[in-house]
Order: structure tokens, then C-alpha cells, then sequence
């Protein structure tokens, strides 16, 4: 199919879903009840959950492993709901990210006893209708350490870089946009930066003043950019910059950026893929700190999965003029876990290649970590598999200043299970209208 067909597949598709209804929940035949509200233990104490059969009657027999940091496991044993409960419990010497896979491996007959294999699983509490059900915990989670320490010269490949994106000048071009949203001004940039040029929107109340600014980074894959929410966020009272992760008009929906980008110069820190995307993001910094209409104070940064990966590496890369940093399950964090039992996630990059692991260590927001001096809250999914919550642990654990983690315990990534996730953008929301207003942002510490 041509492209334009495709995209009008699409459309049909999305106009079906609408018109007929959102997808019927999956079901679930399993419920898990946390022996610890919150989802948090200490080193040697029994982690467990109490399984119970609904809401919707089994028709499965399941099967179990546990694994630390999702990679090693721990234990496994299979589900007998027959008195009409089971549990399952297991322990850990240290501290970690427990990870418990339970599986269908056969139907039930009437009387329970186990029948063949169907062709398919259904329901499950992932979000793929595979049957597939996952329950996470976190083992004395604070003090979850670095799986691999920094390259000795990490601060000064990033200040060469810096030092050279700074010889060239900015250079904005700004197009302006219109906008349903009353009362807001906004165009769309392009700035130069080092071997690229870094693209977005900018948009700001359309009256005289200085405005707390906003910089939302974007997660990951190849489209065009929400402008109206751009337009709604900045009616409320930023200054707001939404920054393509990509060297592309934002209005684009492809820009011929290729479609594995993340595997583009993974054995090189020079030719890395991230490394412009860092460098573009620092540039629309650059940008913010020129304009006049910013109040001089308040700079906050916001991203979701790669979005937080690079406000995370944007805090640390330019620790000096940040004020807050809000993600929601970020990315890219221990990309060398899997050389030390802890299962990465995106980027996945391939752990058998020496040279894509040491190149990943340049481009980790764990090794930016350290030098963050904003305030951060965290999103953190318990049974998080794109971005591992043991990773994202390590980079909180690594920042010296104030930090909130928000623990999200019955959310995989928040594209499979939106719904379990939404108590983070609700903080950040929360948040932002704080800021926005004056308000300091005073961490919570972990949150039930």
C-alpha cells in the first residue's frame, strides 16, 4: 500500500473505534492482593500477594516464576485455587525489583483437572489479551545500586560537546501558528545545534509579561506533534516549548527519520543516534534563556518513557537552570543491566556487544544522575517491561537532591495499560498548576 492509503486505513480504523465503541476490557481471571499496600518491603521479608479467582470465573490453570530484576529467577510453582485462594510468596537478599510472570499453561475440564493446551490465551492484566498477568514489588528499592559505574571520560566527552554546540549561534526561526485555544500566541521554531537542527513549538499567553517556562520532551517513535495541547498548556500561564525528539518539522508526521533510529551509531558515542537528540534538546535551552518573555526563574522539564529519558539527561546535562523535573516512567536508565542480572528495556540495545555497551554508558540517564540539581518526581510501573523500574531506582537513587518516586504498582508501560499509569500525568498536572501559580514543589517521599 501507498503511504497515503495506509494512513487512510488508519483513519478508518480510529473513525471505527469511535463510532462502535472502545475496545471491551480485557478480562481477568486472577486478583492479586499485595501483602503491602504499597507495594514496598525490606531485605529478607516475605514479599507476597494473596490470589484469588474473578472478576470473571477461570477457565485457565497457571503457572508461576518469580525473577529479580526480572532476569533471575527466584521461584517458580503453579496456582491452585481449589480452597478458593493460593498465594505466593518469596524473598530477596538484596535490594531489587521483584517480578512475577504468571502464565496460563492449560484450560480447565468442568471438575478442574487440567485439559489440552488451546491455541490462544486470552484476558490477563498486561494489556495484550494474552492471558499474561505480571505483579511487581520493590525490595529496599533506595538502595538499589549502579549495575555499571560511568566511562572515566563521560563529564568531559559531554563538556566538549557542549563547548562546541556553543560556538555556534542560535539562530531561531520562528513561523508563526494559529490556534483555536483563545489567548495564546504560538509558532513553531527551528534553532541549529550541533549536526542538526532542533524543531518544536513554542507558545506562550498573548499578552505583555515574563512567564515560568515549560520544556516537554517527547517519547519514543517518528510522529507529528500535538500542537493544540501545546496551545491548552500554555493558556494556562507557561511559557511552553514542546520539542520534537527528532530533526523534523513538528507538523511533520515522518521526516523520513528512519524507523530504528534508536539502533543508528549504537557502537560509536560520536555517531550515536542520541547524541543529537541530547544536543538539540540542550540547544532549545539555549533558546529559552535568550527570550524575554521567560521570568528568569522557573524552567521545568516533562516527558513520558524516551520523553523522561531525555528530561532526565537534559537535567543533568544543564543542572544549573533547572528547577523541576517530572517523568513518568523514563526510559533508557541500566542500559547495561543485563551484564548484571537486571533485565533492561528500551533502547534494547543488544547486551552481546561490547562496544553497544560501552557506547550505551554515554548516553544512560543513570550516569547523568549525579549531577542533577532540580527536584524530580518519578513515575515508577512496578511491572514496567519497556522501561524497567529497577532502572529508573538506580537514577533516582544517584540524584543528591530532593526526588518523589511514585510508585505505579499494577502498571506495565503506559501505552499497554494507560488506565493503571494515570495517577502519574495526574501529579504532574498537579504539579504544573502549582508552579505555574509560584508554588514550590516539596517532594512527597514515596506515596502509597
Amino acid at each position: 500500500m501507498t503511504r497515503t492509503r495506509v494512513r487512510f486505513a488508519l483513519a478508518l480504523l480510529v473513525a471505527g473505534a469511535f463510532a462502535f465503541g472502545q475496545p471491551a476490557a480485557i478480562q481477568q481471571q486472577l486478583t492479586f492482593t499485595p501483602y503491602h499496600a504499597n507495594g514496598i518491603y525490606e531485605v529478607n521479608e516475605v514479599v507476597g500477594w494473596t490470589v484469588t479467582p474473578g472478576p470473571v470465573a477461570p477457565t485457565y490453570a497457571y503457572k508461576w516464576t518469580v525473577r529479580r530484576n526480572n532476569a533471575v529467577v527466584l521461584k517458580e510453582g503453579k496456582l491452585d485455587l481449589s480452597s478458593g485462594k493460593d498465594k505466593i510468596e518469596v524473598t530477596s537478599d538484596e535490594p531489587a525489583m521483584i517480578y512475577v510472570a504468571i502464565e496460563p499453561y492449560a484450560e480447565l475440564a468442568l471438575a478442574g483437572a487440567e485439559k489440552a493446551v488451546p491455541a490462544t490465551f486470552v484476558g490477563g492484566n498486561t494489556g495484550r489479551n494474552n492471558g499474561l498477568y505480571a505483579v511487581g514489588a520493590a525490595v529496599s528499592p533506595t538502595k538499589i545500586g549502579l549495575s555499571t559505574a560511568a566511562p572515566g571520560d563521560f563529564g568531559s566527552f559531554w563538556e566538549a560537546k557542549l563547548a562546541a554546540q556553543a560556538k555556534i549561534a542560535i539562530n531561531p526561526q520562528l513561523t508563526p501558528v494559529q490556534t483555536e485555544v483563545p489567548g495564546v500566541e504560538m509558532s513553531m521554531f527551528v534553532l541549529d545545534a550541533l549536526g542538526s537542527k532542533a524543531h518544536g513549538y513554542v507558545a506562550k499567553p498573548a499578552k505583555e509579561g515574563k512567564f515560568p517556562a515549560l520544556i516537554q520532551l517527547q517519547y519514543a517513535g517518528v510522529y507529528a506533534l500535538n500542537a493544540r495541547a501545546v496551545a491548552q498548556r500554555a493558556a494556562s500561564g507557561w511559557l511552553m516549548l514542546n520539542v520534537d525528539s527528532h530533526d523534523k518539522l513538528p507538523s511533520d508526521p515522518s521526516g523520513n527519520i528512519p524507523r530504528n533510529y534508536q539502533a543508528i551509531g549504537n557502537t560509536d558515542p560520536e555517531q550515536s543516534y542520541f547524541l543529537n537528540m541530547y544536543l538539540r534538546d540542550s540547544r532549545v535551552l539555549d533558546y529559552l534563556l535568550t527570550r524575554p518573555d521567560w521570568d528568569g526563574k522557573t524552567i521545568v522539564l516533562t516527558g513520558g518513557s524516551m520523553g523522561g529519558q531525555q528530561t532526565l539527561v537534559l537535567a543533568g546535562l544543564r543542572p544549573e537552570k533547572i528547577t523541576a523535573a517530572l517523568v513518568c516512567v523514563p526510559a533508557g536508565a541500566d542500559t547495561n543491566g543485563a551484564l548484571h542480572g537486571r533485565k533492561p528495556g528500551y533502547p534494547n540495545w543488544p547486551s552481546d556487544n561490547p562496544e553497544v555497551m560501552k557506547t550505551a554508558l554515554y548516553f544512560d540517564p543513570v550516569n547523568f544522575a549525579p549531577r542533577i540539581q532540580a527536584v524530580v518526581m518519578a513515575g515508577i510501573g512496578f511491572i514496567d517491561t519497556i522501561s524497567p523500574p529497577a532502572g529508573i531506582w538506580t537514577v533516582l537513587n544517584q540524584i543528591p537532591g530532593p526526588k518523589e518516586p511514585l510508585p505505579l504498582l499494577e502498571s506495565e508501560h503506559d501505552n499497554l495499560t494507560p488506565q493503571k499509569g494515570r495517577a502519574c500525568p495526574e501529579r504532574t498536572r498537579e504539579l504544573l498548576d502549582l508552579m505555574v501559580s509560584g508554588g514550590v514543589f516539596k517532594p512527597n517521599g514515596i506515596r502509597p
